[in-house]
C-alpha cells in the first residue's frame, strides 16, 4: 500500500498528462484494485492512456460506465479512449450522453467542437464552443479555440437565395406538365404520372421540392421544372425487356390501406400494422414495383422483398440529434433527448427495420427500446422510451399528410404500434 501523499502524487501526474514508470504504473494499478469506487479505477485507464495504451485503457472505462453509467468523468473518460483509438463516431455519442448527465458541461463541448471542425462542420464547432465560453467565461482552452476558430480559413456562408416555397413549386411543377403534354393528376401531395412504358406512377412531389431546395442551381425556378416535366415525361415503369435490376429495389413502410392509391403497386403486410412496398431507386423520382413485374420479370414476392431489404441493409444512414421548433424538426447543435436518422430518402422508416441501422441507433442512443414516429416521410424521428418529455414532444408532433399517423415503439428487432 502506498502513502497518502504518494498517490496524489501519481494522480496529479496522471491529470497533467504525464506518462507514469513502470513502478508508479504498478503501483497505481494494485491501489486501484482494493480501492472501491471509480476515482482510482478511472485513474488507472486514464494513465493507460497517456501511454497510447489505449486499447488496454478502453475495457477499463468500458466497465467504468457499466458500475457508474452517471458519473459524468467515466464518461468523458471513455470519450477520451474511443477518441485515442479514432472511434469518432462511438466518441461523439459518449459525450452527448455526458451533456445529458451535465448539461453544458465544458469539457464534453470543447472536444464536440474539435470533432466538429475535424469534419468541417465549422458552424456546429463554433456553437459548442460559443456554449462552453458562455459556461465559462475564464475558461482558457474554450477561449483558445474560439479564437483559432475566428481565426480560421473557414469558407463563406452562400449567397442567400430568394426562398421558393413548396406550393409555388408545386404549382410550377403542373404547369410545366401541362405544357410538355404530359398526363397526370393531383393525388393528396403527390402526382399521378402516365408512364412512356404504360401505367401510372406515383411522383412523391415533396422529395422534388426537397431536391430543389438543397440544390436549386442557377438558372431559376421555371427552367428547373421544365427540365422535370421533360424527364418525368420519359420515365418507365422500371420494368424491361430484361425485368426488373434487383439492385435498385429498395423498401419503405406505408400505413395500412395506402395500397389504394398506389396503382397496382406490389406491396405485402408489414410490421405494426403497416405495409411494405417497393420502389426503384431514382436519385429523383420515387416508382413504386407494379404487382406486374412479377409476372413481367417472373419473379416472386420473396425474391423482391429480400433483394430489396438486403439493398438497404447495405445503406445505412447517420443518426443526428434534433430538436423540435414550433412543429418543424431542425438538427440540433447539442444532444436533445430527440434523434433523427437522416438518409432523406424515404427509406429512414424501413431501415430501422435493418441491423446495420440498429448498430448506429445503439451507438447514438446508447441502446433499449425507442419510440419511432414516422409522420415525416423525410425522415424517421426517435427518444428513449424512458424519457418521458422527448415521448411527449413526439406524440405532440402529429404527422404530415403523407407521413405515417400513430407512434410506435422499437425494440430489438421488433417494430409495434404503441
Amino acid at each position: 500500500m502506498i502513502s497518502p501523499a504518494e498517490l496524489e502524487r501519481l494522480r496529479r501526474k496522471v491529470e497533467a498528462g504525464e506518462v507514469l514508470g513502470g513502478s508508479e504504473l504498478d503501483a497505481l494499478r494494485a491501489e486501484a484494485a482494493r480501492t472501491p469506487g471509480p476515482t482510482l479505477r478511472l485513474t488507472l485507464a486514464h494513465a493507460l492512456v497517456n501511454a497510447d495504451a489505449e486499447r488496454e485503457a478502453l475495457p477499463l472505462m468500458q466497465a467504468l460506465r457499466r458500475d457508474f453509467p452517471r458519473d459524468l468523468q467515466v464518461r468523458l473518460g471513455l470519450a477520451r479512449a474511443l477518441l485515442g483509438l479514432e472511434r469518432h463516431r462511438e466518441a461523439e455519442a459518449e459525450l452527448r450522453e455526458a451533456l445529458v448527465l451535465s448539461p453544458g458541461d465544458p469539457e464534453a463541448l470543447k472536444v464536440l467542437a474539435v470533432l466538429a471542425l475535424r469534419q468541417g462542420e465549422g458552424a456546429r464547432a463554433r456553437a459548442y464552443v460559443a456554449e462552453a465560453v458562455e459556461r465559462d467565461p475564464f475558461d482558457a482552452e474554450a477561449k483558445l479555440l474560439r479564437a483559432e476558430l475566428e481565426a480560421a480559413d473557414l469558407p463563406p456562408p452562400p449567397v442567400p437565395e430568394e426562398q421558393v416555397l413548396r406550393p409555388e413549386f408545386t404549382a410550377a411543377l403542373t404547369a410545366a406538365l401541362g405544357r410538355a403534354g404530359v398526363a397526370f393528376r393531383r393525388q393528396g401531395r403527390d402526382l399521378l404520372v402516365k408512364l412512356a412504358s404504360g401505367g401510372v406512377g406515383r411522383v412523391d412531389v415533396g422529395s422534388l421540392y426537397a431536391a430543389y431546395r438543397e440544390a436549386p442551381g442557377s438558372q431559376g425556378l421555371t427552367a428547373h421544372v421544365e427540365a422535370l416535366a421533360s424527364r418525368l415525361g420519359g420515365l418507365s415503369s422500371g420494368v424491361g425487356p430484361t425485368g426488373v435490376s434487383l439492385d435498385a429495389l429498395r423498401p419503405v413502410l406505408r400505413p395500412s390501406g395506402f395500397v389504394a392509391g398506389t396503382q397496382g403497386a406490389l406491396f405485402r403486410p408489414g410490421p405494426a400494422g403497416l405495409e411494405v412496398f417497393y420502389v426503384l431507386e431514382d436519385a429523383e423520382f420515387m416508382r413504386y414495383l407494379p404487382a406486374s413485374a412479377l409476372k413481367d420479370a417472373v419473379l416472386t414476392l420473396d425474391a423482391v422483398d429480400a433483394a430489396a431489404w438486403h439493398n438497404l441493409e447495405l445503406r445505412p444512414a447517420d443518426v443526428r440529434p434534433v430538436v423540435i421548433d414550433h412543429g418543424e424538426v431542425r438538427l440540433a447543435e447539442a444532444f436533445s433527448g430527440i434523434w433523427a436518422v437522416t438518409g432523406g430518402d424515404g427509406h429512414d422508416g424501413a431501415r430501422l427495420l435493418t441491423k446495420s441501422q440498429r448498430r448506429r441507433l445503439d451507438a447514438a442512443t446508447g441502446g433499449g427500446p425507442l419510440r419511432v414516429s414516422l409522420g415525416r416521410r423525410e425522415v424517421a424521428l426517435l427518444c428513449r422510451e424512458s424519457d418521458g418529455d422527448s415521448v411527449r414532444r413526439l406524440a405532440a408532433l402529429g404527422h404530415a399528410p403523407d407521413g405515417v399517423p400513430g407512434v410506435f415503439l422499437l425494440e430489438g428487432d421488433a417494430l409495434r404500434s404503441v
